[in-house]
């Protein structure tokens, strides 16, 4: 109940994990003010389930994995609050950012969705160019209002531009915690963009991959000034190329394929 005698709006966090227990736990702490904190998991094999459960977070198993946008839908079924408020597991939710939420929840408007501006760690440096920042994503909307929509990865809250209001403050997006794990992740984003833009009728030459991997060395690093963040942003820059390179890769390794045999 705020100050004034008005019921104060309730928040459901949600957070989609997978054998994240070497980040959870920080994430947790950082959106416990909600009124809920539900976290849907995909199957961990690790302590992650244990960890929720134990700081006083809901956990909600599903193993049947069709994608990000998906997924985010099947979660959002099970929240309770009237708004919510989506962090991933290696993101945190500043002080000026928690305060930025409830002063604009506090308003009302439910036809209003909210976005973040997400401030990602690259290996031990914030980066504050190349592209990555301002970064700015929709997270925050009433839950009876909005959903992500179907895509596999890249997923996005359908909703009008027009009703998006920006939130002071920084969702601190932790994104590199180990070689291996960062590294994973980007090959499993590759291999799900692939997938999907083959079901979509999407091809690629060689000459293509070559061309866009090239692309997009120059684009991250000098049209979007990533030799100002020295040399962590040389090495996204190569890293992103590389990123490219995987997923139109992929693409081609999938068109060499029979048109006949279906791609699960």
């Amino acid at each position: 109940m705020s100050e004034n005698g008005f019921k104060s709006p309730t928040v459901t966090a949600i957070v989609l994990t997978f054998n994240n227990a070497d980040s959870i736990a920080e994430c947790i702490k950082s959106i416990s003010w909600a009124d809920e904190v539900l976290v849907y998991d995909s199957g961990s094999s690790d302590e992650t389930a244990s960890i929720v459960t134990g700081l006083g977070a809901q956990v909600v198993v599903d193993s049947s994995w069709s994608g990000f946008g998906k997924q985010r839908q099947k979660a959002q079924a099970y929240a309770k609050g009237e708004w919510l408020l989506w962090v991933d597991s290696d993101e945190l939710v500043s002080d000026p950012l928690k305060k930025s939420i409830q002063a604009a929840l506090s308003v009302g408007d439910k036809r209003l969705v909210f976005s973040v501006n997400r401030l990602s760690d690259f290996f031990g440096r914030f980066i504050r160019h190349s592209g990555w920042y301002p970064d700015r994503i929709v997270r925050v909307y009433a839950r009876d209002y909005y959903q992500y929509n179907d895509s596999v990865v890249h997923e996005k809250v359908d909703c009008p531009n027009s009703l998006v209001r920006p939130l002071d403050g920084d969702l601190l997006h932790y994104t590199s915690n180990s070689f291996r794990g960062y590294m994973s992740k980007s090959l499993r984003y590759a291999d799900d963009w692939a997938r999907q833009k083959y079901k979509q009728g999407r091809r690629v030459t060689v000459f293509g991959i070559v061309i866009r991997t090239f692309v997009a060395f120059i684009r991250k690093y000098v049209f979007k000034v990533g030799f100002l963040d020295g040399r962590h942003g040389f090495l996204l820059a190569l890293q992103s190329s590389h990123y490219t390179f995987n997923k139109y890769f992929a693409l081609w390794v999938l068109s060499q394929r029979s048109e006949k045999k279906p791609i699960k």
